[in-house]
């Protein structure tokens, strides 16, 4: 692949930047902009506080640097709602103070949005650079690695982040119309952006790599200390993470966040928990529910009202339903759905077993009701049973059911109205792709590489993330001694996408067959790349 030097142009870009203690990082992540093969964009830099940087900026002499000098520390997305508020390009941008853009960067993704009206947000693939930081600030890069290549799962993006920041561009809109940041979060800032924004449009991953964040190596097996001169991590993500009860509830607030109605892209869904009072149970189911959901939801609580006047509780998304205190299960139901406005409805009732956080409990039963097009099926939740019943409906086909029933008991009135209800299977379940990489990783543990290399061959041949899973597959391959095959599929990752790790895993499996001059050459290709004097595009 060759390089295009033609200065390029089209909309404006609105590069975000905000730096804090942290000049002579910086000075590198802006001139990578300023690199940058396509013009027309501005560059926000807010210093949030810290050590001044004015004199960095002044040098650079360039008007499309903005600067918002601030010496009160504010935390990021407060910099970032500030650089949002004088922002004018129609795609915003976002690069860590301490990373950088390859020059490629907003051509890539500007131009794979260019035509695609449907998506509204680009990402690329970045190098995490693992560096020892030496007395004087300068890094020593130690490795270059693309640990993920994954293309957009919009499930998986609700439960978590698989997209970088300085890897996303979106369009300004976007992120006015899903509220901006949220000032109360300090961790995990990213994934509130790109959570919110699915509800909006779809993500396209561009399977190029733009650019290089940078991570200290640990040095120790707890991962407390790093090769730094002070011994620890300066960036925020790596220090919040250390306090498990705050990250914890930024990582709670993110996933019960509800942006502004209308959402194109996500149905709503409406949870009615049944219960017969407000005690300690009822207030444990709550909890349970807010910790263990990951689709966005509103919890209806059909209860009397003085029960509704008692009740105290920190769980986010509550509407209490007045009911009079004899109401049976079938009646407090039948209340919550004349108020409920979610694309489908879960009834749960208290003393139902929530389950684990490595396992989707609610979603197992609406994944596979979000995909079926039969709608006459509903769908009972995995640990449903006869003595604690509990399943997921559209709206319309409940509502559907009790109106053709209202005298008969709940179950009575689905079945009768011609409603099958059945638990889903396993592999209806979400997040499949992800359940599979944990068992491969498994089985990695446990040294089987011919089995581990049968998963990556299944995964690369049914799900998406080509790129990645096709570098895993070849590694399996090589360490199960199958060196020629090993060869083949890494060498179609790079034809495509040559990386560090690639072409050493290439030029491995080649001395293994002997190919010493092939071997030789894709070392060095890894050693330029490494080393920066050549950049991955160019290969």
């Amino acid at each position: 692949m060759t390089v295009n030097n033609r200065p390029k142009s089209g909309p404006l870009v609105s590069v975000l930047i905000s730096t804090y203690n942290r000049p002579g990082y910086v000075r590198q992540a802006v001139a990578s902009i300023l690199r940058q093969t396509y013009t027309n964009f501005e560059i926000i830099l807010v210093r949030d506080g810290g050590r001044p940087v004015g004199d960095i900026v002044g040098q650079f002499g360039d008007r499309r640097l903005i600067f918002i000098d601030r010496d009160t520390n504010r935390g990021l997305p407060y910099s970032f709602n500030e650089a949002l508020s004088r922002a004018k390009g129609r795609y915003v941008t976002y690069l860590g103070d301490d990373d950088i853009y390859y020059p490629n960067h907003i051509e890539v993704l500007v131009d794979a949005l260019k035509g695609r009206d449907q998506y509204g947000v680009a990402y690329s693939d970045l190098y995490k650079v693992n560096c020892r930081v030496t007395e004087d600030g300068r890094r020593v890069v130690l490795s270059k690695n693309v640990e993920i290549s994954r293309d957009f799962s919009r499930m998986t993006m609700l439960r978590f982040n698989h997209t970088l920041h300085v890897s996303l561009i979106h369009d300004r809109l976007l992120l006015e119309r899903a509220g901006g940041y949220n000032e109360d979060l300090n961790v995990l800032v990213d994934w509130d952006l790109t959570r919110k924004l699915v509800f909006y449009t779809d993500f396209l991953h561009v399977p190029t790599i733009t650019g290089e964040f940078y991570a200290p190596v640990p040095v120790d097996s707890e991962q407390t200390r790093y090769a730094t001169p002070a011994g620890d991590c300066d960036r925020i993500s790596v220090k919040r993470r250390a306090d498990v009860s705050e990250f914890i509830r930024n990582m709670l607030t993110i996933r019960s966040t509800r942006p502004p109605k209308p959402w194109p892209k996500v149905g709503d869904m409406s949870l009615i928990v049944l219960t017969e009072r407000l005690d300690y149970a009822t207030e444990e189911t709550l909890r349970d529910i807010w910790s263990h959901t990951f689709y966005p939801c509103r919890i209806y609580l059909p209860m009397p009202r003085e029960d509704l006047s008692r009740l105290r509780t920190v769980v986010p998304n509550i509407l209490g339903v007045p009911v009079s205190a004899d109401s049976s299960d079938t009646e407090k139901v039948d209340a919550a759905l004349e108020c409920c406005d979610g694309d489908y409805v879960a009834i749960v009732p208290r003393d139902f077993e929530v389950g684990s956080e490595d396992m989707p409990w609610i979603e197992s039963a609406l994944n596979p009701l979000m995909n079926c097009e039969d709608p006459n099926q509903a769908f009972e939740l995995p640990a449903s049973s006869s003595l604690c019943w509990s399943a997921v409906f559209r709206r319309e086909q409940l509502k559907r059911a009790r109106r053709l029933g209202p005298h008969l008991g709940l179950i009575e009135s689905v079945l009768s109205a011609g409603i099958r209800l059945r638990k889903p299977a396993v592999e209806e379940y979400p997040l499949q792709f992800d359940n599979l990489m944990t068992g491969a990783q498994e089985i990695e543990k446990m040294g089987d590489w011919a089995r581990v290399a049968e998963v990556f061959e299944y995964l690369e041949r049914n799900y998406q993330n080509e790129l990645w899973m096709k570098t895993r597959w070849a590694n399996a391959l090589y360490h199960a001694g199958r060196y020629e095959n090993a060869v083949r599929i890494v060498g179609q990752v790079n034809s495509k996408r040559p990386t560090v790790s690639t072409l050493l895993m290439e030029a491995r499996a080649r001395r293994k067959k002997e190919d010493i001059d092939g071997a030789i050459h894709l070392l060095e290709k890894a050693r330029q790349v490494l080393e920066g004097s050549e950049l991955a595009w160019t290969l």
